[in-house]
């Protein structure tokens, strides 16, 4: 993990988390809990984690102070997009289509721009987005996100030190540590990794997860 040095004085940077898939206000009270410092919500249709807007909008109202909220779209039209963002109170907004840069740039929000990584090309494609953060993902021919698989951590670690790098993909309270000592990112994103069915969190993945990440940071040797 980097330690930043600022005038003699040495810092862990902390590995924020986000919690993805929240579909109930149960599972995002847990999470908050748990420690999780953003909850993500689909509004992607073809997910077994799609939310609808309205009960997104529920969820975040009951939600204590300081927690951001991000909404993750599939190729879906921009005013769509920015109505959400304004109906639901939404922080960000996480895009997991083939939107392009100007789309991304018209967003009335902070945007996070996802890629899903098949080889290192992907950094190629990543250089003509300036948006908010940078989610990596695994591959796959078809589907947009949530698959459960990793992917080769070492191209993700070749962006994270010019980057705002979010870590997804197949990440598990098993291998969180070791996927934030290869890349250290500036984020990790969980939602497979800590469910008991799609859409539904398992509490005790949930807390073993950010106790793992935190873990984690306090095991570096300054």
């Amino acid at each position: 993990m980097r330690v930043v040095v600022r005038d003699n004085f040495c810092s862990i940077p902390t590995v924020k988390i986000k919690i993805c898939g929240i579909t109930n206000l149960e599972d995002a009270l847990m999470a908050v809990e748990a420690g999780a410092d953003a909850l993500g919500f689909v509004f992607f249709k073809g997910s077994s984690r799609s939310v609808a807007p309205e009960t997104a909008a529920a969820i975040i109202r009951a939600l204590p102070p300081f927690i951001q909220t991000v909404g993750l779209f599939v190729n879906e039209e921009l005013p769509v997009v920015n109505s959400v963002a304004d109906g639901c109170g939404l922080d960000l907004i996480q895009l997991h289509g083939e939107e392009s840069p100007a789309f991304c740039d018209a967003v009335q929000r902070r945007v996070i721009k996802a890629f899903r990584v098949k080889d290192s090309t992907v950094l190629d494609e990543m250089a003509a987005y300036q948006v908010a953060g940078y989610l990596l993902d695994a591959w796959s021919p078809v589907a947009h996100g949530g698959t459960g698989t990793t992917f080769n951590w070492d191209i993700a670690s070749r962006t994270a030190v010019s980057r705002r790098i979010i870590l997804a993909g197949g990440l598990t309270p098993e291998n969180v540590a070791g996927a934030i000592a290869a890349v250290t990112p500036y984020a990790v994103d969980v939602s497979s990794g800590v469910e008991r069915v799609p859409g539904i969190k398992d509490s005790t993945k949930l807390f073993d997860f950010v106790q793992a990440v935190r873990r984690s940071e306090s095991s570096v040797q300054l």
